[in-house]
C-alpha cells in the first residue's frame, strides 16, 4: 500500500523532524548530565526530558491521562530498548539503501506540495537548521530498527497451514472480507512535536473545517485551501484509490468501517495531527480476480560489455526481422541477453501485475494478445516483448490464505517482540542512576 496512503514515517516527520540522538561528550568525573547507561551507550537527561514530552503528547492526543512520573518511565523504557537495538545495528555495519530513503523523503516533499529533495531540504532548514540531516537520519533508523524487528520476530513466529486453516473454518474469518474503499483523506498537523494544549486546539478547529467543507461537496483540494486559514503548518491530503481496509491504520479503519458512501468521518487524533476521511466509493468483493499476461521477450542488455548505443542497435535491428515476419521465439532463443528465458525460446511463463519493472508491465499491459511491441528501454537493457496470450485468474483462496497468515501474524507479533526485548535487556548491562 504504499504511496497510496499517508504513513506513519511521513506524517510523523513532516511535522516536527524528531531529533536522533547526539553522541555527547561527557566529563569523566561527572555524571550530572546522564541517567541511563546501556552497555557502552548513554541516555542523557535532554534526551529523556524530549522522550518524556513526547510521550506524554502522545498519550494526550489518544484521549488518554498520564502524570509526569509515568510519562518519564515509559520514555526511558522505550530509550533503552532503543540504544539495544541500535547497538546490534551498529554492530552489523547496517548500510542504508539510499534510494529508498530518498523515496521516502521525496513522498513526504510532495505531501507538502514540494517535488524536489533540494527544494524541501531548503524548506525544512529555513524553519529550522538542521531539520533536514535530521529527518533523514531518523529515517536511516528507522528503517534499520524495523529490518531488524522482521528479522528478529519472523523467526519467532511461525504460522502452520493448519493452524490457517483453522481460522479460516472459524467466525473470526469474516474479517478477512475483501472490502476496499476510496478515501479522501486530509491530515491537519501538529505544530510542532510537543503538541501543547493550545497546538491541540488550533488544529481542532481546522480539522472542523475541513469536515464541513468535505460534507459540503468540496473536493480535496477546495477543502484543504478553504479549511487552512492561517494555519502555519501545510495540511497533507490525498485521494486514496481504491485500498483494502487492511491497509489503513486501525484508528482509520474502525472509524471508516462506520461509514457509507459519501460520508464524512468525526475528526481522528493520530500521533501526526489530526485525520478526516470521506468515503468516495465503497465495494466488496466476494472473488479476487487478477489479469495475467503469457510473456516472451527478447533482451539487448546494457552492460560493461554492451554500451546503451550498441544495444539499442542490436534491437532495432532484431526489430526489423520481426516486422519482415522473422519468428519471434527463434530470434529470441538466438539473441536475447536474457540467457533464463532464451533458453525458454524467449518465454517468461504467465505474469502478474508487479510481477515485471513498471516499463515493462506498462508496455505489456498496451500489447495486443499475439502481437509483440516496439523495442523500449528499462533498467536492464532494451527490450522487446510479445503478449502470447491474457487470461483472467480467481486468486480468492490464496488471497484469503494469505490475508489469514498475515491476520495471525499481527496477532502474535506483539508479544514475540516483547519476549525479544526482554531477552535483550535481560542479557545488557543497565544501570539507572536516580
Amino acid at each position: 500500500m504504499q504511496g497510496k496512503f499517508i504513513i506513519k514515517a511521513l506524517t510523523a516527520a513532516v511535522i516536527s523532524c524528531t531529533s536522533l540522538v547526539s553522541q555527547a561528550s561527557i566529563s569523566g568525573n561527572s555524571h550530572d548530565g546522564i541517567v541511563a547507561v546501556v552497555n557502552d551507550e548513554i541516555i542523557l537527561k535532554s534526551e529523556l526530558n524530549q522522550a518524556t514530552e513526547l510521550v506524554a503528547a502522545e498519550i494526550q492526543k489518544n484521549g488518554g491521562n498520564v502524570t509526569q512520573d509515568q510519562a518519564q518511565t515509559l520514555a526511558l523504557d522505550e530509550l533503552i530498548n532503543e540504544k539495544l537495538q541500535l547497538a546490534i545495528i551498529n554492530r552489523a555495519g547496517v548500510v542504508p539503501n539510499d534510494a529508498v530513503i530518498n523515496q521516502q523523503l521525496l513522498q513526504i516533499a510532495q505531501s507538502q506540495g514540494v517535488n524536489s529533495l533540494s527544494e524541501f531540504q531548503s524548506k525544512l532548514d529555513a524553519e529550522r537548521a538542521g531539520s533536514y540531516a535530521a529527518l533523514r537520519a531518523n529515517l536511516i533508523q528507522d528503517a534499520a530498527i524495523q529490518a531488524l524487528w522482521q528479522n528478529q520476530i519472523q523467526s519467532r513466529v511461525r504460522i502452520t497451514d493448519d493452524q490457517i486453516d483453522a481460522f479460516l473454518k472459524s467466525p473470526e474469518s469474516a474479517r478477512l472480507n475483501q472490502v476496499q474503499y476510496r478515501l479522501l483523506h486530509i491530515r491537519v498537523p501538529y505544530l510542532d512535536n510537543t503538541a501543547n494544549e493550545q497546538n491541540r486546539q488550533q488544529a481542532a478547529l481546522v480539522a472542523e473545517r475541513v469536515k464541513s467543507s468535505l460534507d459540503a461537496g468540496m473536493n480535496l483540494d477546495q477543502a484543504m485551501q478553504n479549511a487552512r486559514g492561517n494555519y502555519t503548518p501545510e495540511l497533507q491530503g490525498a485521494d486514496t484509490g481504491l485500498i483494502n481496509v487492511f491497509a489503513l491504520p486501525p484508528a482509520i479503519a474502525a472509524e471508516v468501517d462506520k461509514l457509507d458512501i459519501g460520508q464524512t468521518s468525526a475528526p481522528i487524533a493520530t500521533s501526526g495531527g489530526i485525520d478526516i476521511v470521506k468515503v468516495v466509493n465503497k465495494q466488496q468483493q466476494n472473488q479476487v480476480i487478477v489479469p495475467e499476461w503469457q510473456a516472451s521477450h527478447i533482451l539487448a542488455r546494457i552492460d560493461d560489455n554492451q554500451s546503451s548505443g550498441i544495444a539499442e542497435q542490436k534491437i532495432n535491428a532484431i526489430y526489423q526481422q520481426l516486422q519482415q515476419g522473422a519468428d519471434f521465439e527463434t530470434l529470441a532463443a538466438t539473441y536475447s541477453d536474457d540467457a533464463g528465458s532464451a533458453s525458454q525460446r524467449g518465454s517468461l511463463g504467465w505474469v502478474n501485475e508487479g510481477d515485471m519493472v513498471p516499463e515493462f508491465e506498462a508496455v505489456m499491459k498496451n500489447t495486443a494478445q499475439g502481437d509483440f511491441s516496439t523495442p523500449f528501454r528499462s533498467q536492464f537493457g532494451w527490450h522487446i516483448l510479445k503478449v502470447n496470450d491474457v487470461r483472467q485468474r480467481d486468486v480468492t483462496e490464496l488471497y484469503r490464505r494469505n490475508a489469514a497468515r498475515e491476520y495471525l501474524f499481527s496477532r502474535r507479533a506483539p508479544q514475540a517482540q516483547e519476549d525479544w526485548l526482554q531477552e535483550l535487556r535481560s542479557s545488557a548491562y543497565i544501570k539507572i542512576y536516580e
